[in-house]
């Protein structure tokens, strides 16, 4: 083969190459993108209020439902981590195991006027078993803009499914 003919099959098979690396590097950017958002709030109903958390994995959407929540009641950005707080939960499936932890979470927010911000989970789906470390804060009238109390996290139409990017939670907050 002559070797002009060499160096048209060498930049064929290279821009074939780099074609695939493109194609993968689009591929990865793709879900980082579909995962990039933490939580939207959705209109599902018209006494309480409702969002929908994602997560790459379950730790993080377990932190992701929890920072949704408490975006409902108080601006998270502005939450220090001056505090941290050991929370275990443990539940019958999925489902019950995101009700205990959203839920033991508010108690901190009536019993010791807490709030958090960040959320370091760590779930055991075979145990069904939640640790976590939350930081944030008490509550400061004059730092906090204060929004709407929150009474409970609910089973009402609740959803926990595995999706191509990872996983998503449907909740609706009793407020």
């Amino acid at each position: 083969m002559p070797a002009e003919n060499k160096t048209i099959v060498f930049s064929v098979l290279l821009s074939f190459s780099i074609l695939q690396n493109i194609f993968l590097v689009l591929t990865i950017l793709q879900n980082i993108m579909s995962i990039k958002k933490k939580f939207e709030f959705i209109d599902i109903t018209t006494a309480d209020t409702a969002f929908i958390a994602y997560g790459k994995d379950l730790n993080e959407l377990f932190a992701n439902a929890a920072l949704a929540m408490f975006e409902v009641m108080i601006d998270t950005k502005k939450v220090d981590a001056k505090v941290k707080k050991e929370v275990a939960v443990d539940g019958n499936d999925l489902q019950s195991l995101l009700f205990n932890w959203l839920n033991k979470l508010l108690v901190y927010v009536d019993a010791e006027n807490l709030v958090f911000s960040k959320f370091d989970v760590n779930v055991d789906e075979k145990k069904l078993k939640l640790k976590a470390i939350c930081s944030g804060e008490k509550i400061n009238k004059k730092k906090h803009e204060t929004r709407t109390e929150v009474k409970s996290c609910t089973y009402h139409q609740m959803k926990i499914e595995k999706i191509k990017s990872g996983w998503k939670a449907q909740v609706i907050l009793d407020i």
